[in-house]
């Protein structure tokens, strides 16, 4: 079927204007001016709302299969529809099981089947003692892997050693897949393990030293062993410096900040607020106000949601204990309006959120159909209403628990609908489907492994 979407505000790589989107079948087919349409053919007219790329989400807990109760597929898979994300990217962690092995990755795909709402890929693990799954799972489609420094929160998802990176890290350049890091070295400068519903004690408890040693121990290895290297959910202003250097030296190093460290700062951060929980913290003002300067300057190359999420009992709300709390941020279908909430009162433009929220992480991740209006991609689309703003509310949240530090915010951008490749999957404030697929790595370690299919 052939049909067009148009509008006022069409953003393509080249930037923002009016255009119309020509679509066949999964495809883009073309990118017209609104006057240069065949006769007949059906269009949907989107006005003066923006129409940019479907938005891409690398960093995702879905917890699916084993911790359902968490988060499953169907629910993270919805929510990301709502909230304009076309594709998503699942992490190794916190299921049942873990992905390091190549039997634990087959039994995510067989829990994902026929559960999608987006398409979904998925990362593998690296943990200690597992190198010899590697090269075998990214020949079964992991699109690269994750590995923490420091305790996971999950015991079966142990944090890898230097000695264990200096084993997976070449392999990992070998395939040509990344390494995705956790960046914290825990020190004997913080480490508070008592209980305390005092957000500064928490804060204390992981200095942004850890973080910053973390990237210094990552640009160096990257460095010895060529292997692609990048910094998931940075909250340290103070490592930027680093990861400017690698980047001067022309190393495979890239970084990623989320919205939770944009949006809030810890002096808001009130006594036993434990929604507010994650690893590495919420920082200072001034530390957020430096991590918007890098990306403005290139330094962080995209936004993620780490969205994080975890059964309510979990938070421990009742005693606002942050020492014992899961530290986890829901965020998923909310990326886009806690984003652009701030990020328009500083200057960005849709293009902006185009490149931060969709071309670059599908260019990052290797999903080469991904993330841009242009011929031959998939016809992956989200149309929202920069201009509204809401205040956020449980029964607005789709995701399975409705627990997140953003209820009563002030948001800004409307998701009005949704497409993934050519069909509407959510719809003024409809669902659609499910129509997703899974993600696949096509010839890792060969030409062309960057490319990726549905299958």
């Amino acid at each position: 079927m052939r049909w067009a979407l148009r509008s006022r505000h069409v953003v393509t790589p080249q930037g923002k204007r009016p255009a119309a989107v020509l679509v066949a079948g999964e495809s883009i087919e073309a990118v017209a001016a609104p006057g240069e349409l065949p006769a007949g053919m059906e269009i949907v007219d989107a006005g003066d709302h923006v129409v940019m790329p479907g938005l891409v989400d690398p960093h995702v807990h879905v917890n699916d299969p084993g911790r359902v109760d968490w988060e499953g597929f169907e629910t993270a898979t919805q929510a990301a529809a709502a909230g304009g994300t076309t594709s998503i990217v699942d992490m190794p962690l916190n299921s049942i099981p873990v992905v390091t092995t190549i039997r634990a990755l087959a039994a995510k795909r067989r829990a994902a089947s026929g559960r999608l709402w987006t398409d979904c890929g998925f990362w593998g693990g690296v943990v200690p003692g597992n190198a010899r799954e590697l090269a075998d799972m990214a020949r079964e489609g992991a699109l690269g892997f994750k590995a923490f420094l420091i305790d996971s929160g999950i015991p079966e998802f142990p944090a890898a050693g230097e000695r264990d990176l200096r084993e997976a890290m070449p392999i990992l350049a070998r395939l040509g897949v990344p390494l995705l890091v956790h960046a914290e070295l825990e020190t004997r400068v913080g480490g508070i393990e008592r209980a305390s519903s005092k957000y500064q004690n928490y804060l204390d408890s992981r200095p942004p030293s850890w973080e910053d040693e973390a990237v210094s121990l990552m640009m160096r290895l990257c460095r010895e062993t060529g292997c692609r290297v990048h910094i998931v959910h940075l909250s340290s202003s103070g490592a930027m410096p680093l990861i400017r250097q690698a980047k001067r030296e022309g190393l495979p190093f890239t970084a990623e900040t989320c919205p939770h460290y944009l949006v809030f700062s810890s002096e808001e951060i009130g006594d036993g607020r434990t929604e507010f929980k994650c690893a590495p913290p919420i920082r200072e003002r001034e530390n957020r106000e430096k991590l918007w300067e890098g990306l403005g300057d290139g330094t962080i190359d995209f936004v993620a949601s780490d969205h994080s999420p975890c059964a309510p009992e979990l938070k421990r709300a009742a005693s606002g204990d942050f020492m014992s709390a899961w530290g986890g941020i829901s965020s998923l279908q909310l990326r886009l309006p806690a984003f652009w909430a701030e990020a328009s009162r500083r200057g960005f433009r849709p293009a902006d959120l185009a490149r931060l929220l969709s071309s670059a992480p599908a260019r990052w991740a290797g999903l080469a159909g991904k993330g841009e209006i242009a011929p031959g991609r998939d016809a992956d689309f989200v149309v929202w209403d920069p201009q509204a703003e809401y205040v956020l509310e449980p029964r607005m949240i789709r995701h399975r628990h409705a627990l997140t530090p953003y209820l009563g915010r002030r948001l800004r951008g409307e998701i009005r609908s949704t497409y993934l490749r050519g069909r509407r999957i959510f719809d003024q404030g409809e669902l659609h489907g499910p129509f997703g697929k899974t993600l696949k790595r096509v010839g890792a370690g060969r030409p062309g492994s960057g490319i990726h299919a549905a299958s």
